[in-house]
């Protein structure tokens, strides 16, 4: 069996486990990245990671509604069938930092509804069942509006490509 076919979602219960995985850790997540930016007084930061993650949790209301006629698996956090070492729309904790602006923000989001875009996208390319790939096109879509709207805000804040603000007091790690 090829990587590939390894990662194919087979079914529908397959399917909503991961898209409901998926969406529960980006909001987790994003609700993290905002308490961070809250105690670093990074007000504009923090509301935008809140906004985020009010967009995972609707999604995951969406999925459990979907699910509803189904039994979900139990899937093993090493089991999920996503390409990056987290689920594809979580924000990795290392790319924040308590001195970023709104800009900077902004294109953490936009990467990470990319990764999620490009997941359902994935899905609805190869699952093994028609009914998976129609959902998951949709799903797809949504995020490729996320993408839209973040590349919007972009836009009306006037943001470039920014370095990180350097931190001049980082913190003591130990090796």
């Amino acid at each position: 069996m090829n990587a590939n076919q390894e990662r194919t979602i087979n079914s529908m219960p397959e399917f909503l486990a991961h898209a409901l995985q998926l969406e529960l850790e980006s909001a987790e997540r994003y609700r993290e990245l905002a308490d961070s930016m809250e105690v670093h007084n990074n007000p504009e930061v923090a509301g935008l990671f809140r906004t985020m993650a009010e967009y995972g949790d609707l999604h995951a209301a969406e999925v459990r509604t979907l699910a509803e006629s189904y039994e979900l698996p139990e899937i093993s956090p090493w089991d999920f069938k996503w390409t990056t070492p987290e689920s594809p729309e979580a924000p990795a904790l290392e790319d924040a930092n308590y001195l970023m602006n709104k800009c900077q923000a902004l294109e953490l989001a936009l990467h990470n509804e990319i990764k999620g875009r490009d997941f359902y996208a994935c899905v609805a390319r190869e699952a093994g069942g028609e009914d998976v790939r129609g959902v998951a096109a949709q799903m797809a879509t949504e995020e490729d509006g996320h993408v839209d709207m973040l590349r919007a805000w972009m836009v009306r804040e006037a943001c470039n490509a920014t370095p990180p603000i350097p931190d001049l007091d980082p913190p003591n790690i130990t090796g």
